[in-house]
């Protein structure tokens, strides 16, 4: 105020900015949506775990479940393939030497479904040598059309921690599929490699009408099966097997629709 003397008293405040409590006001909306995004991120990773710990319920049931209901007929194929074993005249016939193979393996996918669930035990082993023995297998039981080959580099005595019977399931489950993706005739082709880091690498290629781009994404989903009857678990397992229980990584490494397929496996040693 200006007084009549020339002197001024009192003072007058002009403000170019929002005071400090309407600036905090104005970003409060915000904060609310951050913190609501929050609680909604933390529920959806709950229910996510929540529905992962119950699929797992699942298959662990299904899987104790399978072994428990072969246990039975199996003991009684065993007793037969005895039998027919204590007749001089059958004993060395090649008909009961493969049949008691195949009742060997019928004993080992008891216990691969009886192994699901429960913590593996894992032995350094000779990966040339065990996926060798599951081809000389296959062979006699598929398409005579299927040519096997199999390398390894830089040499046969390449190990990786496995359990045997659960590995030999994975070579099995992606051979089978390669044969049908390929009509029960080409080529399977398995490459064992020394990696970086202690680890092994086996690629499983073949000449079958591939993958397209929107399958490869899915390929490991359970349910998705390009075949016309299959229920699409068996991918899935190779999958739980290699990265739940082996600790490896599987993926599709190439695949070009009706050039054929690649799949990589990665184990440590």
């Amino acid at each position: 105020t200006l007084r009549r003397d020339g002197s001024i008293t009192g003072y007058q405040f002009i403000y170019y900015k929002n005071s400090l409590l309407l600036t905090q006001l104005k970003y409060y909306p915000l904060t609310q949506l951050l913190v609501i995004g929050i609680f909604g991120m933390i529920a959806f990773l709950v229910f996510n775990y929540s529905k992962a710990a119950e699929q797992n319920k699942v298959w662990v049931g299904l899987a104790k479940e399978t072994a428990h209901q072969l246990g039975t007929p199996l003991s009684s194929l065993m007793a037969w393939v005895e039998y027919l074993k204590s007749d001089e005249k059958l004993k060395d016939m090649e008909m009961i030497v493969e049949l008691e193979k195949d009742v060997e393996r019928l004993n080992m996918i008891t216990s691969r479904f009886s192994n699901i669930g429960s913590e593996p035990i894992l032995q350094s082993t000779n990966v040339y040598n065990l996926i060798e023995e599951t081809m000389s297998y296959l062979k006699k039981r598929i398409s005579t059309r299927v040519e096997f080959t199999l390398v390894c580099f830089p040499n046969k005595d390449l190990e990786a921690n496995i359990n045997k019977p659960l590995f030999e399931w994975v070579i099995e489950n992606l051979c089978k599929n390669a044969v049908d993706a390929m009509g029960g005739e080409g080529k399977i082709h398995i490459k064992i490699l020394k990696a970086n880091e202690g680890h092994i690498i086996i690629d499983i290629s073949d000449t079958g009408k591939g993958i397209s781009k929107s399958g490869v994404q899915k390929i490991f989903q359970p349910g998705f099966t390009t075949k016309k009857r299959g229920w699409g678990l068996g991918l899935t397992l190779v999958k739980r097997i290699i990265e739940n229980y082996h600790k490896g990584k599987i993926f599709v490494k190439r695949s070009d629709v009706n050039r054929g397929t690649t799949f990589r496996i990665s184990l440590k040693s």
